[in-house]
């Protein structure tokens, strides 16, 4: 059977690259005790996937992890004792079984990610004020962001590993709007159209001629087409699992 973990990384973690998140989740799955499914031949390694990889420097609590298990484990208790082995930056927010299907792989089906950015100076404080009702951002702001979106296109050089090339990033961009605790923003996710907030708010910067803001970026939510919608809409990876 197949579980998915949501975790959240924040504080000094947010610096751990992928490949230290993997061995440290690789870790933890040997001291919680949680049977996970090995690869089989000369060098075999836990199944385990994420559906999107995070950014240094981005902070989160919608990161999701898909592990292979060889037998039933209660969400409870697996919860449980992997928060027993994390440290501080790391903690998991829920596991959950899902479908065994390729298919429905965290890494397969995210389509979209919200983010929360805010001013650098204000990440710590800003990310504790839930309740905040002033606007982080100039006010004038909210203006310019509107024609920024009533652009017919937004047309940005996107760099890859391997090339550069102009990209028309307007359809990738679902929402964008200022909100008191910062500017949210809903964007391609995955395999299909991949859009990073640093792209989106460099170009939007750029748009309103203004240089030297420093910006922090949250991940609140990985997300993947609503199955039951026919593809309308987004649902939380979260949802698409159940308890054990």
């Amino acid at each position: 059977m197949k579980a998915r973990i949501k975790f959240r990384k924040y504080g000094v973690l947010k610096f751990l690259g992928h490949l230290d998140v993997m061995r440290f989740f690789q870790k933890a799955m040997r001291r919680a005790e949680i049977p996970i499914a090995f690869t089989s031949g000369y060098s075999p390694h836990m199944i385990m996937s994420f559906a999107q990889p995070l950014g240094l420097g981005i902070t989160s609590e919608g990161e999701y992890l898909d592990v292979e298990l060889t037998e039933a484990v209660s969400s409870k208790d697996a919860l449980a004792r992997l928060n027993q082995t994390m440290a501080e930056g790391i903690d998991v927010v829920s596991f959950r079984q899902i479908q065994e299907d390729k298919k429905s792989s965290g890494m397969t089906i995210v389509a979209a990610a919200e983010y929360l950015v805010l001013p650098k100076e204000a990440e710590s404080s800003a990310l504790r004020e839930h309740n905040r009702t002033q606007p982080i951002f100039p006010a004038p702001w909210e203006a310019q962001i509107s024609a920024f979106l009533a652009q017919p296109e937004i047309v940005v050089l996107k760099k890859t590993k391997r090339s550069e090339k102009e990209v028309d990033i307007r359809p990738m961009i679902y929402d964008f709007h200022m909100e008191p605790a910062g500017i949210r923003l809903m964007l391609a996710a995955g395999s299909e159209a991949n859009l990073k907030p640093e792209l989106v708010m460099n170009t939007f910067l750029s748009f309103m001629k203004e240089e030297d803001v420093k910006l922090h970026y949250h991940r609140r939510e990985l997300y993947a087409k609503n199955p039951k919608e026919g593809g309308a809409g987004f649902v939380p990876l979260e949802s698409l699992g159940w308890e054990m």
